[in-house]
């Protein structure tokens, strides 16, 4: 029996989770969890890397101790990276919720306007995509002397092995990469005056890497919704949704999409394992999450989701708005934004899910125009897919049949590509 280990790390814990083929079913035990989060250090946002690689390595020293691991692969959020001169990282990194890139969206589309970004790249905008956090740190001289650039996981997986190797679907997250030839758009790069050696070769996911104590590194599908997808057992070409702190809202395509209608409806177009993810960014569970935090935190989930479905509050907001990114408050950020104040705590609840619900619908709406389809079923995975009172308004609102399958499966598909490539 081989033993492999995918290292699934979000925006607000990490786990580890060693699989296996049984009867030719991916089994799994997950053997090691911790929590994740930004932290706030002289006015901004940061990641703790030093702290995520410790906690990796534990998580890794936890799994050998119960098995003989194969391989080993990890996947992150997207967008964020650390930069490197020669072995030296150059701190802080930077976290994608910080507002820093506020002060040079207008000067980077100034050099290149967003149509023409999109027209390149499919990358749909938002402010904190590593076109636009790269050239900050060019504008604050935090480029000079930078050897490198890897993404998170690509620095963790670096870490361990000490090989550093770019990979495919986490670098479309960039918005730096031109959806023809599948490589960094080198004008981009150029206009925007960026060092061209940080834009080395991207390895696809499978690629071996090297070793750490005796297991093999592998690149999974290093940014974690590619991995979702992989791991989602979708009959046929249906929508899905990865649900956790973003709702990642799309489906696969064989070829980017990049037509106006998509860049107004704001579509991404991301990499996949052979294919296009046609998506869309919604905020999520982040502000359900944000909210639980400042309202009731002592008060689980569950039981939260309960009291909003007997809420009787009936206003909604628009869910993708600016203001609930990275507010000091969610609870206020949603009194700016509705005209009746709720009563209670749960009516905040209510309000987040039906809007949650409906930028779903009206996202669906856009997908199926833009790619001429219908489609009859909605995949939902991530811990947002055991969230019934959610998943039946999204039924509802969507006329999709729902197929919540609340698994991990970003760690099914980190571990199956590990599986294929071994």
């Amino acid at each position: 029996m081989k033993y492999y280990l995918a290292i699934d790390i979000g925006a607000s814990s990490g786990r580890h989770i060693v699989g296996w083929l049984e009867e030719n079913e991916i089994k799994t035990e997950e053997v090691y969890r911790f929590h994740n989060g930004v932290e706030e250090k002289d006015g901004h946002l940061i990641w703790e890397v030093g702290h995520l690689l410790e906690e990796v390595k534990t998580g890794i020293a936890i799994a050998k101790q119960k098995y003989k691991i194969e391989s080993l692969s990890i996947d992150t959020w997207g967008v964020d990276y650390v930069l490197i001169k020669d072995d030296e990282e150059v701190c802080p990194v930077y976290a994608y919720r910080d507002a820093r890139t506020e002060r040079v969206i207008e000067e980077v589309h100034s050099l290149i306007p967003f149509e023409e970004l999109y027209e390149h790249t499919g990358c749909q905008f938002q402010p904190f995509n590593t076109i636009y956090q790269l050239y900050d740190d060019k504008k604050q001289g935090r480029l000079e002397d930078v050897t490198d650039f890897l993404m998170i996981p690509e620095y963790l997986l670096y870490k361990l092995t000490g090989v550093k190797k770019k990979e495919f679907t986490n670098a479309t997250t960039t918005g730096m990469i031109d959806h023809e030839t599948l490589k960094f758009d080198e004008g981009i790069i150029e206009r925007l005056g960026l060092p061209k050696h940080l834009f080395k070769q991207l390895y696809q996911p499978g690629e071996m890497l090297g070793e750490y104590e005796g297991i093999k590194a592998v690149l999974c599908a290093t940014h974690d919704t590619g991995s979702a997808v992989e791991g989602i057992p979708m009959e046929g070409n249906e929508l899905y949704i990865s649900s956790g702190t973003w709702s990642l809202l799309g489906v696969r395509t064989e070829k980017p999409i990049t037509d106006v209608d998509s860049m107004k409806a704001n579509y991404s177009n991301e990499g996949g394992v052979s294919y296009n993810r046609y998506q869309k960014n919604i905020m999520g569970m982040w502000i359900v999450n944000e909210l639980q935090k400042e309202l009731c935190p002592d008060e689980k989930i569950s039981d939260i989701v309960l009291k909003a479905e007997e809420s009787a509050y009936d206003e909604v907001l628009d869910a993708n708005h600016d203001s609930l990114l990275a507010p000091s408050s969610m609870k206020q950020a949603f009194d700016d934004l509705l005209s009746v104040k709720p009563e209670n705590a749960y009516d905040y609840f209510r309000c987040a899910f039906k809007s949650l619900a409906l930028s779903y619908k009206k996202a669906i709406e856009e997908l199926e125009h833009n790619t001429g389809r219908t489609y009859a079923k909605l995949y939902i995975v991530g811990g947002g897919a055991r969230n019934q009172f959610l998943n039946r308004l999204t039924e509802e609102y969507t006329g999709k049949k729902v197929i919540a399958l609340p698994i991990e499966a970003t760690a099914l598909g980190n571990l199956r590509i590990q599986m294929r490539s071994n």
